[in-house]
């Protein structure tokens, strides 16, 4: 990331956000509730998805000297949405009722 402001902003955001999905995971293991176990893992997605845009910003703008370089961390996060997003739409599918025909 280059010594600038916007930089040192950028990488930051990324931080926080890019760090964010692995204690919210840890915390919906331990939820007290199915609706806490799909609150945790909804705040861990949103942090998700707030990293892939940073990533995407980085890789287009560029702010980096090899853009080229931004391409597997936006795969890994693109899997990690996926995995948060089902296990979010499994828990919730759990708790509905079953609807017989």
């Amino acid at each position: 990331m280059p010594a600038t402001r916007a930089g040192a902003h950028v990488a930051d955001q990324l931080l926080r956000a890019g760090t964010s999905a692995l204690p919210n995971h840890g915390e919906a293991q331990a939820a007290e509730s199915p609706a806490d176990f799909i609150h945790k893992l909804s705040i861990g997605l949103k942090e998700l998805r707030e990293s892939r845009r940073w990533l995407l910003l980085i890789q287009r703008v560029p702010l980096i000297r090899e853009p080229d370089q931004v391409g597997p961390l936006l795969a890994e996060t693109e899997e990690l949405i996926r995995i948060f997003y089902r296990s979010i739409q499994t828990a919730r599918n759990r708790r509905s009722p079953s609807k017989l025909p």
